[in-house]
């Protein structure tokens, strides 16, 4: 049995003899981190097709389905241990008891992340041996692992490719496919000076026609998102927001003494003078349970001198929910959400009843081992506030959780302490996916963040108003108009997924007439 042939036969063991050189898999690592750049808070998007394009390139040209694997492996090493960066910094907000796993979180995210690179390049190697057929049938598979990503193992759509164009005109593409379509738009735009790359002399020409195809892509979707950008908005609705940053960094913010500088920061800029029909305070905001909190409530809403949104815990017997509760007028509590998509490890623990009892629990919980998930999506209705869909924290990166309720809110709500982000790039890139979901369903979306980055976000994903991070302050502002439902609201992401299944079938009717006009000549 030949070597090429033992490589498509067995599963990916990954035979010693297949895997590159160390110095072609520090270049995979090296263009994944170039792609990357792309992602916020760099913001280099025109680096990631083109960073593509060559890994691309690569993987398709490997000689065994084990050298793909590898390649898409290193690839995606540098891809999200660039972008996953920031997620060494909740284990040092107490370093001196999970500083030591920081290390360990950023090489197992990165190479978890990997997998979903180095998987598809395997399977396409192994089942489309024509080179060109490959990197076809690669970029579909690229294109639906993005899409996986969000939904197996309770999902985690972050860093996707095509986030990378949050801050062009080109993500207002999302209205009509959605995040994924980003993804699928900048593959093809990579793919293409690959697949229709010509055998002739000059270097450069061999990948000319492709590259100006892309160009030209790249131009008529700018294009399309400029004229989305010049449509005019609905004016903005009469009810007015009052979002309230009090910046409690996360190491300090369940001290006792300064949880009370924190309260008082939160009413003092609740009270200050300016009309509001709604007060907005962040995820977790105050360091006692909300059944604990009766005595406090009318005092909260006299400083508020509105209904008040509040991010706080609260217990339901033995169980502690992760909560965002509607504080009336004098005090009284009306409708509570509580956040069902919860991080995993962070917020809750599987198996977390079982493991309790040996004192394992989620470190970003206060209250018990971790928190149960609440029912699901809601909307809440407050009189005389438009109706609004809140999402807490981590949930605004999922867009599947904007669809399929019984009614469509007329704005989103995103309460958040991204502090356990750090400031290098974690709470960017968690702005920037909630401005994908403004765009993705034509909703104005208002972010109010621990330390930042509060924001008002019109329905094309433009920031109206915003508080940077480290500092405290309030946002006074209009409630923006939204816009109609738009077609990825409508249809979701079956045509983009569709699309991808169906270049995989025509990848292997492409590579089965090729291997049958070989045997023929």
């Amino acid at each position: 049995m030949s070597a090429r042939r033992r490589s498509l036969t067995f599963p990916p063991r990954l035979l010693r003899s297949h895997r590159p050189a160390l110095r072609h898999l520090l270049s995979d690592l090296a263009l994944g981190a170039i792609a990357a750049l792309g992602l916020a808070p760099f913001g280099i998007w025109a680096l990631t097709p083109i960073a593509l394009s060559v890994l691309i390139w690569r993987m398709a040209r490997a000689p065994f389905a084990g050298t793909a694997f590898w390649h898409g492996l290193a690839g995606g090493m540098g891809w999200f241990a660039l972008a996953m960066l920031w997620i060494v910094e909740p284990f040092l907000v107490e370093p001196e008891i999970y500083g030591w796993m920081a290390p360990f979180a950023l090489i197992l995210m990165a190479l978890g992340g990997a997998m979903f690179w180095a998987v598809p390049s395997w399977i396409a190697a192994r089942l489309v041996p024509d080179w060109r057929a490959r990197s076809l049938a690669l970029t579909a598979g690229l294109i639906l692992s993005d899409w996986l990503r969000g939904w197996i193992f309770t999902g985690f759509p972050w860093a996707l490719i095509g986030h990378v164009w949050t801050d062009t005109p080109v993500a207002q593409l999302a209205a009509y496919s959605g995040a994924i379509g980003l993804t699928a738009l900048t593959l093809i735009m990579a793919l293409l000076p690959v697949l229709i790359w010509r055998p002739v002399a000059q270097p450069v020409l061999r990948f000319l026609p492709g590259a100006v195809l892309s160009i030209l892509l790249l131009a008529g979707s700018w294009a399309t998102g400029l004229a989305r950008l010049a449509a005019p908005l609905p004016p903005d609705t009469a009810t007015r927001l009052r979002i309230v940053q009090p910046n409690a960094a996360q190491h300090l913010k369940w001290d006792i003494a300064w949880s009370e500088e924190f309260f008082r920061r939160l009413m003092q800029l609740s009270s200050e003078p300016g009309a509001r029909d709604l007060v907005i305070w962040p995820e977790t905001a105050v360091n006692f349970l909300l059944n604990d909190a009766g005595e406090v409530l009318p005092a909260m809403s006299q400083a508020a001198d509105a209904p008040l949104a509040l991010g706080i815990q609260r217990r339901e017997g033995s169980r502690y929910y992760n909560s965002l509760a509607m504080i009336q007028p004098g005090g009284a509590v009306g409708q509570v959400y509580d956040k069902f998509h919860l991080v995993p490890f962070g917020e809750y623990v599987p198996w977390g009843d079982a493991l309790s009892q040996i004192g394992i629990g989620a470190f970003a919980a206060q209250q018990g081992h971790g928190y149960s998930a609440g029912p699901g999506p809601m909307i809440l209705d407050q009189p005389g506030i438009p109706a609004f869909q809140p999402l807490i924290c981590y949930e605004a990166v999922f867009p599947q959780h904007l669809r399929g309720l019984e009614r469509r809110p007329e704005w989103l709500l995103q309460a958040t302490n991204d502090a356990w982000f750090g400031k290098i790039s974690g709470p960017y890139q968690h702005l920037a996916q909630a401005r994908l979901r403004a765009i993705e369903t034509g909703l104005p979306l208002i972010r109010a963040a621990n330390t930042g980055v509060s924001a008002v976000i019109d329905a094309h994903g433009q920031i109206r108003d915003s508080l940077p991070l480290g500092v405290q302050g309030k946002i006074d502002a209009a409630l923006p108009g939204a816009l109609p439902e738009t077609p990825w609201l409508r249809i979701g992401p079956a045509p983009v997924v569709g699309a991808a299944l169906m270049a995989l079938f025509l990848a292997g009717i492409w590579s089965r007439r090729h291997r049958r006009h070989d045997r023929l000549t």
